[in-house]
C-alpha cells in the first residue's frame, strides 16, 4: 500500500490526499483540477497561510518579505529557482508581511527576508537574510 499525504493546492488552497509517489507525476487538484506541483512559489494571505502551514504534510517553506525590502526583492528570483528545484519535496511560498502582518506577528518575525520551514503546523527551522538559490535548496534539504 502506498503512503499518502495531505497536500494543499497552490491555486484554490483545498487540501488533497495524494500518494507520495504521485507527486512527480503532475497530479491535479481534486477540486479545481489545476496542477498541484507547480515548481513556483505560492503567494499566501492570512487564510491560505494557515491552511498551507497547518494542513500540508509536505514541508512548506515560507519567505516572509515586504515590497519595500531591497534584500527581499533581490532574493525573489533565487527563491523562485529554489521552488523549481524543490518541487515535489517541499512547497515554497511567500507571505507579504506588510499586507498580512497578522500571520507573521505571532511567529516573532523581526527581520526580513526570513524563511521558515513548517510541517503539519510545526515550525522546523528558520533562517534570516537573503540567500542564493543553491543555499536555499541546501538549507531546506538539510532541514527536511
Amino acid at each position: 500500500m502506498s503512503e499518502s499525504l495531505h497536500y494543499v493546492c497552490p491555486h484554490c488552497h483545498t487540501t488533497n490526499r495524494i500518494a507520495k509517489e504521485q507527486l512527480s507525476n503532475q497530479p491535479d487538484c481534486g477540486s479545481c483540477h489545476q496542477p498541484l506541483v507547480t515548481g513556483e512559489p505560492v503567494a499566501l494571505d492570512n487564510d491560505s497561510f494557515a491552511r498551507h502551514t497547518g494542513r500540508s504534510q509536505l514541508p512548506v517553506v515560507v519567505d516572509f518579505w515586504a515590497p519595500w525590502c531591497g534584500p527581499c526583492r533581490m532574493m525573489a528570483p533565487a527563491f523562485a529557482q529554489a521552488a523549481q528545484q524543490l518541487a515535489g519535496q517541499a512547497q515554497l511560498a511567500k507571505l507579504d508581511t506588510e499586507a498580512y502582518p497578522q500571520a507573521a506577528a505571532p511567529l516573532g518575525i523581526r527581520s526580513i527576508p526570513t524563511m521558515v520551514v513548517f510541517k503539519e503546523g510545526r515550525e522546523l527551522a528558520r533562517i534570516s537574510g537573503a540567500l542564493p538559490a543553491s543555499e536555499i535548496v541546501r538549507w531546506v534539504r538539510s532541514v527536511i
